[in-house]
């Protein structure tokens, strides 16, 4: 007996289309390969007339102050980057000053190539809304000149309709200010040097001369006492102080502005092992156990190897960017569930390539064990799969978004139904894509391709932005019913 063939699924594609602004540019400094080159740079800078520079200076300012909020803060920035290289007891000018700062800054359009892998979640502010409505939030994968990728966002208001009100998108973007002296926790610090194979007597002497919460400055200081009187050898100490100031950047606090919009803010690549990319983020509006809302975001950092990397925000103003530690932390596409369940952190991921696994661990920063969950069953699916953002919760279960691969590497979006409390389950599927690239979505970077880094539920819709062939982003929406009605019971 054939089985019951499900009603095709009433997916409505939104008018809405998130298209990258090229015009949307940071500031960003810039060295040449040959740093003997700067010293001769800033001398033919000095070497302007007074009125020369004056008139250098002020078309510079024509030019570049109305597409930067704050340029001359931008240019004593860069200036003090480039120091060292001024001919000692030299007196500046602030003209001077800002044109040594101009030639060492340069433009980046971030979202120049492409702007998709969106996610979206509740807003922080939810005040002063009609009743049916929800503020949200939604991040974006930007990518520039050499695909180079940053997280972006947008924001707006959701209607009673689900209809998208999109905030007016500032002509400016701002990167965050760094903290520079950010704290680290001694013993997770130490449990993620041994993890990287560096932990060792050296790693043990600092660390211990360290309190419990330590800077970066105190963390420097004792590697240069080591230094300056060794009691290691010299090669060992070398690759160990490597391996810690690596560690140390790798973990960093960042802030923006208050006052400015959503749409200004930029996470643009710090550290090196994101020097070729942030890719992916996967955001999601988690709830301790004391009620307590914060936002945390998976990504992949990337820098010719992939690094998983954890985002905690509660305000999307302040972000701490943090590694994800321990032996199951493998692979991209990571994605948190929103509560804890049974006392610990949950989370997807896909540490083969191939499947869908999921984790569990009482420090949201280890993960050291994963089990598979899902293996490719349809043809759509048979190259890989892999999650679509963090899971949804309903009455019936956790909605789960998911991506398969299948011929001529077609990327689809389906889903999956996890058992609320053993979400190591699944209790129903769905067996055909709920979203496939039709005609006008196949065209970009990459063919073929919708991909989605999170979805969220509101008025009994599911809410879906999507990336369309790795260019743009689109957005759809099913109803939830209409959704669980469609799958086909596992079990």
């Amino acid at each position: 007996m054939q089985p019951k063939k499900r009603q095709k699924l009433k997916v409505k594609r939104k008018a809405n289309k998130i298209l990258g602004d090229t015009s949307r540019v940071i500031s960003l400094l810039h060295l040449p390969d040959e740093k003997y080159r700067i010293a001769k740079i800033i001398q033919r800078i000095m070497s302007l007339s007074e009125t020369a520079a004056k008139n250098l200076y002020a078309q510079t300012m024509v030019d570049f102050s109305g597409r930067h909020e704050d340029i001359g803060h931008i240019f004593e920035r860069h200036l003090n980057e480039v120091k060292d290289y001024l001919p000692q007891d030299t007196m500046l000018s602030d003209v001077q000053r800002a044109l040594i700062g101009a030639y060492f800054t340069k433009e980046y359009a971030i979202e120049s190539a492409a702007l998709f892998n969106p996610s979206i979640i509740p807003h922080p502010d939810q005040s002063h809304l009609k009743k049916g409505s929800l503020r949200f939030v939604m991040s974006l994968r930007a990518t520039g000149e050499g695909h180079v990728s940053s997280i972006v966002f947008r924001s707006g208001v959701l209607d009673r309709n689900n209809t998208f009100l999109f905030d007016p998108l500032s002509d400016f973007v701002e990167t965050p200010d760094l903290q520079l002296d950010p704290v680290y926790k001694r013993n997770p610090f130490q449990l993620k040097l041994n993890e990287m194979g560096a932990g060792n007597e050296i790693t043990a002497h600092i660390l211990n001369q360290l309190p419990e919460d330590f800077t970066y400055t105190e963390l420097i200081e004792k590697i240069k006492i080591l230094r300056a009187k060794p009691q290691f050898l010299e090669a060992n100490q070398n690759r160990t102080f490597k391996a810690m100031c690596w560690l140390a950047s790798s973990n960093y606090e960042v802030s923006f502005h208050a006052d400015h919009s959503m749409s200004e803010r930029v996470i643009f690549p710090v550290s090196k092992n994101e020097s070729r990319g942030i890719e992916d983020a996967r955001f999601v509006q988690f709830f301790n156990d004391n009620g307590e809302v914060v936002y945390y975001a998976t990504y992949t950092a990337y820098n010719g190897t992939i690094l998983p990397q954890l985002i905690e925000t509660k305000d999307f103003i302040k972000f701490n960017i943090l590694t994800l530690n321990g032996k199951a932390v493998q692979n991209k596409g990571m994605a948190l569930f929103p509560r804890k369940i049974d006392g610990r952190y949950a989370m997807l991921s896909r540490q083969d390539g191939e499947n869908n696994h999921i984790m569990f661990s009482d420090n949201i920063h280890f993960w050291q064990e994963s089990q598979i969950i899902q293996e490719p069953e349809y043809p759509w699916e048979f190259i890989q799969i892999g999650n679509c953002g963090s899971p949804l919760e309903t009455n019936e279960g956790w909605i789960v978004l998911t991506h398969g691969v299948g011929p001529m590497r077609k990327y689809c979006i389906g889903a999956i139904l996890l058992d609320l409390e053993k979400p190591t389950k699944i209790i129903a599927r769905l067996d055909e894509p709920l979203l496939a690239p039709h005609e006008k979505e196949r065209e970009g970077y990459v063919p073929n391709v919708v991909y989605s880094c999170g979805a969220l539920i509101h008025n009994n819709e599911l809410v879906i932005p999507y990336a369309m062939s790795d260019i743009n982003s689109g957005i759809a929406t099913v109803a939830v019913s209409e959704l669980l009605n469609g799958m086909r019971a596992v079990g």
